[in-house]
């Protein structure tokens, strides 16, 4: 008989009610790591799952300012924004970039060049970003895009209307302005990205690179909410940008497009500055190129063209040409040696050559027959380099390089560029430091007609100039005259800026009026250097010619200019100041290998005078050359240590 098995309802019952209990906590313990993690996400990270949220539908665009406009003193414009059509692209909203570059591409012309730096700027970039591919569309261009822009053929490309810096007068003011280009990986590692949002420009060279924060202005946003597509719904909250501030130079526009005209096709440099204030006029280097074809970056083979010309187009010759002042520095060093105890009255045989006690070296003046007996006058009226030798030696090289560094010579001038150098006024300790030897007499004696190791930039010679029309005062020179502020109730504001008088020239009245007096005669007198320059002036002018060898010419070997090619020939200098009783311009001109100072750089500095005072130049008959100075070079082996 089978015994049948009573089951443990008392057990069973436990079991259910253990398991009832642990699911129950189970159950309890899920509810609330579901009620702590809604706590958390609702509450304790609330603000930052809202912005994210809101970051969903709402987009921050930046807004780029308006790039402040660059003026002469008279109001011209000389740097603009201009309206044009860009074609760019959002690359968070591309599915396939090549994709759509090969449909773009059908539409509007774009070259590898352009496609190679816009895959250079997304990879570089977030691509939340808005990135240029194509600027300046045509509106053939624009028209055909819009048309095909259907059933998003081309999502996350538009076009886009923005403002474009332009440069009406071109290449005329480039060594003046410089100009904007595209932002360089070097430069976006260095500059504050905040600032730059939205824009993809930045000043290059200078006034637009000395100004840069000044014209730039300050980035605006937008929020605007969107679509699943990416599509502007509405906007909802608007921080417009500020325009950066407008710059007015002290250039004159009309001044410098003529004083290059005057120059023709020379190579070579015109400052032309206002002497009591220091305020800039003319600024010229020529050749120029055109700064509109680098604000969009300019292609290889044409920079490649411009930087390979031999005429040095890229160079700012005002600012950075160095050159040995020759002979325009002769009234310097006569004031140099009529403070130190010189008698103006004192003259000297000059028989075309000069020879240091116990040398055989002849140093020649530019006069092969001499000028005979000459006084202090008559040696600035006529140059005569034997009367400067001489001077130079009775003066030494330590008080020539002191009294003639109050003048700005071998010293940066301090105007409102980038990167000016500081050109060269030789001293004895200065050869000990460069060289490791000493100082010679010889070196002595051409640095006393401006040759040798010393060296001048244009801007240099045209400070030098007005400080002697100030009679020893020395202002710091100025290319911008004031920049304009934000407006305060209604009115535009403007802040003004001045040169600084920097340490000059200390000197007797009566000793400034001998040397301008005999400067005078340059130009005025029937023997001046420049006289031809000076004819029917209707103003009175102080001058001085100057010739800069640029290859030596052996010992009793003589100068001939049809003997050399372009590049070897002498460069051409001239400085001048009018009126002379109320300086109001100054004048400093150097022709590259142009032969002889009174013979090319005279004229041109009269015409700039002219049509700065008059209007117009007036007609004088052409000069004849003057002889360029067969002068020792520096390099040739001089005498025994001083």
């Amino acid at each position: 008989m089978e015994q049948l098995e009573l089951k443990d309802y008392l057990r069973e019952t436990n079991l259910i009610h253990t398991r009832l209990i642990s699911l129950i906590v189970l159950l309890g313990l899920m509810t609330l790591a579901l009620i702590g993690r809604i706590w958390y996400l609702q509450i304790y990270q609330f603000q930052r799952f809202a912005v994210l949220s809101k970051d969903n539908r709402v987009r921050l665009i930046p807004m780029p300012p308006v790039r402040g406009q660059i003026y002469d003193r008279n109001g011209k414009v000389l740097a603009e924004n201009i309206p044009v059509f860009t074609l760019e692209i959002l690359p968070s909203e591309v599915r396939d970039m090549d994709a759509l570059l090969d449909e773009v591409t059908k539409i509007v012309q774009v070259s590898p060049n352009e496609i190679k730096k816009f895959q250079s700027q997304i990879r570089a970039r977030p691509d939340f970003e808005a990135q240029i591919l194509k600027v300046s569309l045509s509106e053939d261009e624009v028209a055909r895009f819009v048309v095909n822009q259907h059933h998003y053929r081309f999502r996350g490309a538009k076009v886009q209307a923005r403002l474009q810096r332009h440069y009406p007068y071109a290449g005329e003011m480039v060594h003046v302005l410089g100009y904007v280009g595209r932002i360089n990986q070097s430069e976006a590692d260095s500059i504050d990205t905040a600032a730059y949002k939205g824009t993809e420009y930045i000043g290059k060279l200078g006034i637009e690179a000395k100004y840069e924060d000044d014209l730039l202005g300050e980035v605006g946003f937008e929020q605007v909410e969107t679509n699943a597509h990416g599509q502007r719904v509405r906007t909802l909250d608007r921080n417009p940008p500020v325009s950066g501030q407008d710059i007015y130079l002290n250039i004159d526009a009309d001044l410098q497009v003529k004083a290059r005209e005057y120059l023709g096709e020379h190579r070579g440099s015109i400052i032309a500055i206002e002497p009591e204030s220091g305020d800039v006029l003319a600024f010229v280097s020529n050749p120029v190129y055109d700064p509109n074809k680098f604000v969009n970056g300019i292609d290889h083979r044409s920079y490649d063209g411009l930087r390979d010309d031999i005429n040095r187009p890229l160079l700012n010759r005002a600012l950075n040409g160095r050159y040995a002042p020759g002979s325009t520095i002769k009234g310097l060093v006569a004031l140099a040696g009529l403070e130190n105890g010189w008698n103006k009255n004192t003259e000297l045989f000059c028989p075309g050559y000069y020879q240091l006690k116990g040398s055989s070296h002849r140093y020649r003046c530019w006069k092969r027959a001499g000028h005979g007996s000459t006084s202090l006058f008559w040696s600035i009226m006529q140059s005569c380099d034997v009367y400067y030798y001489q001077l130079a030696n009775f003066l030494g090289i330590d008080r020539m390089h002191d009294f003639l560094g109050g003048f700005g010579l071998g010293q940066k001038t301090g105007i409102d560029l980038e990167s000016e150098p500081s050109g060269l006024m030789p001293s004895r300790g200065w050869k000990k430091r460069a060289r490791g030897t000493p100082w010679y007499p010889g070196e002595t004696l051409i640095t006393g007609i401006g040759q040798g190791y010393m060296l001048a930039t244009p801007l240099q010679l045209g400070v030098m100039v007005a400080t002697l029309a100030n009679r020893g005062k020395r202002i710091e020179p100025r290319l911008v005259d004031r920049l304009t502020l934000r407006r305060v109730q209604g009115q535009q504001k403007v802040a003004a800026l001045h040169g600084r008088e920097l340490a000059g020239v200390s000197a007797s009245a009566e000793n400034f009026d001998t040397v301008i007096e005999a400067m005078r005669a340059v130009v005025e007198h029937p023997r001046g250097t420049a006289r031809r320059s000076g004819l029917n002036a209707e103003y009175s002018i102080a001058g001085k010619t100057g010739t800069a060898q640029v290859v030596g010419i052996a010992q009793g070997a003589k100068y001939d200019a049809s003997k050399l090619t372009e590049f070897q020939k002498d460069h051409a200098l001239f400085i001048a100041f009018a009126p002379v009783e109320t300086p109001k311009i100054a004048v400093a001109v150097i022709v590259e290998n142009g032969g002889s100072g009174s013979g090319v750089a005279a004229p041109v500095a009269r015409k700039v005078m002219d049509y700065y005072l008059l209007g117009e130049p007036a007609e004088t008959p052409s000069a004849q050359e003057q002889p360029a100075p067969p002068i020792v070079p520096a390099a040739q082996p001089l005498d025994s240590p001083e």
